[in-house]
């Protein structure tokens, strides 16, 4: 039997790699599978519904965005179409950055200019 040659960091980083897509593909499948049996094929926030082919638009959302919680009663997933599953995760990643920032609640998040700030009073004077 010849020696084992040995692996390069790339060779290395390339298994590490395909082994994690592997891994993820097969929990993929697994609670999509299932989230797909126990829920209506409808989307949870627009409400549309989804058949056929259409069904490969329709993810699987896990509600606290930790994609290792998957009970088997599903209850940190609901079904998302592509369209409202993109801008659940951009409000979440909003609003993690606002938190990261220190920011508390709106009124810190607004740029203060208030367009209408005298209307009420300008109004007044030309009666």
């Amino acid at each position: 039997m010849p020696p084992k040659k040995p692996r390069s960091a790339a060779g290395k980083l390339d298994e590490i790699l395909a082994e994690a897509i592997r891994n993820r593909q097969r929990r993929e499948v697994t609670y999509r599978e299932r989230a797909l049996k126990i829920f209506p094929h409808v989307c949870a926030r627009c409400g549309r519904e989804f058949t056929g082919r259409g069904l490969r638009e329709l993810t699987v959302h896990h509600k606290d965005h930790n994609h290792e919680n998957n009970p088997p009663d599903g209850s940190n997933w609901e079904l998302l179409c592509v369209v409202c599953h993109d801008k659940e995760h951009a409000r979440y990643l909003e609003q993690e950055s606002h938190e990261e920032a220190g920011w508390e609640d709106e009124e810190e998040l607004s740029s203060g200019y208030r367009p209408f700030a005298g209307l009420e009073d300008l109004l007044k004077e030309k009666k």
